[in-house]
């Protein structure tokens, strides 16, 4: 073998597994090094994909090119839209997944991609020279060669575990940890800090009580996290939810003094998000219960994820606790519950391809950067695979705003914002949310995806033929006109106001009562219409009715959206030595140094940076 690559991606997470697989099918020669072949995209904690805003990602992922939402709906054995409830910029795609089925899945696209190939072995050293990285020394003391290299190494960078007073260094459970890569990037200057992430232990669900839980059944309509899926394949399959109580807080309590987190044994910051059930005590000591999920791992396996009861406390203390709660008073557990404290890197010393501004050709993407979940990681990881793939090739560089993407919105906020505590996207981190919904993720970026060479022309026409529908039915609503006294009996059916005079469809398809799909059997040409969709009906009719419903806000944000990209067209990037503005305060010298922004908007979303800096920037910027 010649140890030779354009592309050396460390880590086969889910960061990693996006950039590989990306990378490789432009065209670049790509290595995926990893500890363990047998454990690509391994689900390290709850066996799920999704949820709020992180489904939106995942969306974004597949209208882009990325495999995550094709493997997610090959192997989901329960799918729900969250926030149903609310407007379309909220409903979030989230499913539960075979874990083992998952990585097989995986497994094997990235077995028989072309250009992508696989090797076994720990990083050690990476090699730089010139200020350019130009390769790696692993564990085993072999040596690679690369022109650009993308860093995923999730939790395993000095990684260790904490059960109670027990401390084992790992990656993962029965995993090791990566050593001295670490320090090997740290003495070129990049600086690095450290987190820790958590995980509940898992039950056998023999030993479950489930009468004393309450069902939560999945949905299966027409709903998916691939545009281009087929039905989902596995046996679909329910969750439960049940409480705490103050017996098993009062177990809880008595083993702080034993719990890492609160002896100071765990020095970092865990993620506010999803807190230890230690943690949730201490902080909300009001509450006698909280929520929590049981989940199962997999179509054909007993052992069930309990999501609300990550927890680093004593074996003991975990099993006496979870025991006072009634469905689990004869529970068997697994394996105990976790935390993990590991190495990251600060996000703002990356450019918004995700490049280090330091080691040229050196890519981070993941939890290195700081952040928490899967689909963050693999957010990061595809726009880093493709920007690796563009400086070997040439082109330009690959960056999605934050009018354009949550990925986009994630990225910025890494990169301008940096991190001191494990980041989260949520809906509220995105001020074009509205513009950013699930629906229309594949109207927003495939078209993006193809540019790159990553959506095939048989995508491409599923697009325009979605397109060229929500289209039709817009126009439609819009032209046909309505008469009072053909439709006022159907409106007084669907419980709304009747009609006085006439008027457009697509004002009374403005009302909350009234759906595209009830009111059509009332309208005879508009029925006709609808039946001459042959596929992929019900997504196009759901996206044309969230485009009449929301038009006036969709358009609103539209607006704002443009006036702020005009600060984005304005780069300032080596246009001022920050040093010498004494007009500016003393806190955004700092920061504008630091950060080093691109764009006059970069700037302005800058911690510290104030509306009378950013004007005087503009003078300066005028003069």
């Amino acid at each position: 073998m010649e140890f030779k690559y354009d592309i050396i991606v460390i880590g086969a997470g889910h960061a990693g597994c996006e950039a590989a697989s990306a990378a490789a099918r432009m065209g670049s020669q790509v290595c995926l090094i990893t500890m363990d072949m047998n454990k690509l995209a391994q689900m390290s904690c709850n066996p799920a994909v999704g949820g709020i805003a992180k489904g939106q990602i995942v969306r974004e992922i597949d209208a882009l090119g990325g495999y995550m939402g094709i493997v997610t709906d090959k192997t989901a054995i329960q799918f729900r839209m969250l926030n149903r409830s609310k407007g379309p910029a909220m409903w979030s795609p989230r499913a539960q997944c075979d874990r083992a089925k998952y990585i097989t899945t995986w497994r094997e696209i990235i077995e028989n991609t072309p250009n992508l190939h696989i090797w076994q072995d720990t990083v050690e050293e990476l090699l730089v020279e010139n200020g350019e990285v130009i390769g790696l020394i692993t564990v085993w003391g072999v040596t690679f060669k690369a022109k650009c290299i993308v860093i995923t190494a999730g939790t395993f960078l000095n990684g260790l575990m904490h059960i109670g007073a027990k401390m084992l260094p790992g990656g993962r459970s029965a995993e090791p940890a990566s050593y001295k890569l670490t320090e090997s990037i740290a003495q070129y200057g990049i600086t690095y800090d450290r987190m820790k992430t958590g995980t509940p232990l898992r039950i056998d669900g023999r030993s479950v009580d489930y009468s004393l839980m309450d069902i939560q059944e999945g949905e299966n309509d027409f709903h998916r996290f691939s545009f281009v899926s087929s039905p989902r394949a596995l046996k679909q399959l329910c969750c439960w939810t049940c409480y705490t109580n103050e017996e098993s807080h009062e177990v809880l309590r008595k083993g702080l003094d034993d719990s890492p987190l609160y002896n100071g044994q765990i020095q970092s910051i865990g993620p506010r998000y999803c807190p230890s059930i230690e943690t949730k005590i201490v902080t909300f000591a009001e509450r006698t219960q909280h929520q929590l999920f049981l989940e199962p791992e997999g179509e054909n396996t007993q052992e069930l994820y309990l999501n609300g009861f990550s927890s680093s406390l004593p074996i003991d203390v975990q099993l006496e606790a979870i025991k006072r709660i009634p469905c689990f008073r004869n529970v068997t557990a697994y394996r105990p519950g976790y935390a993990i404290e590991y190495d990251f890197f600060d996000p703002t010393q990356l450019l918004h391809t995700l490049e280090s501004k330091k080691i040229k050709n050196l890519f981070f993407a993941g939890q290195v950067n700081g952040t928490t979940g899967y689909e963050e990681a693999a957010g990061q990881g595809l726009v880093a695979g493709i920007n690796a793939h563009i400086n070997c090739y040439g082109g330009e560089p690959f960056v999605l705003r934050r009018d354009e993407a949550y990925i986009g919105v994630l990225i910025d906020d890494l990169v301008t914002k940096g991190v001191d505590e494990p980041y989260r996207m949520f809906t509220s981190r995105a001020e074009y949310r509205i513009l950013l919904r699930q629906d229309d993720a594949d109207m927003r970026l495939t078209e993006r995806g193809a540019t790159l060479g990553l959506v095939d022309a048989e995508r491409m026409t599923v697009l325009e033929y979605k397109k060229a529908n929500i289209a039709g039915i817009i126009a439609f609503a819009e032209s046909f006109s309505l008469k009072p006294e053909k439709i006022n009996d159907a409106l007084t059916l669907l419980g709304t106001t009747p009609l006085s005079q006439g008027c457009k469809l697509v004002d009374v398809l403005m009302r909350p009562q009234i759906t595209i799909a009830n009111i059509a059997p009332h309208i005879e040409k508009f029925s006709e219409l609808l039946e001459q969709i042959k596929e992929r009906k019900e997504e196009i009719i759901e996206a044309a009715e969230i485009r009449i419903k929301y038009k006036g806000y969709i358009e609103r944000e539209r607006i704002v959206a443009d006036k702020i990209q005009r600060l984005e067209n304005i780069r300032i990037k080596g246009r001022f030595d920050y040093d010498s503005l004494q007009s500016l305060s003393t806190e955004a010298r700092q920061k504008l140094k630091q950060i080093n922004p691109e764009t006059l908007a970069q700037a302005q979303r800058i911690p510290g940076i104030s509306p009378n800096d950013i004007n005087v920037l503009l003078v300066l910027l005028g003069r």
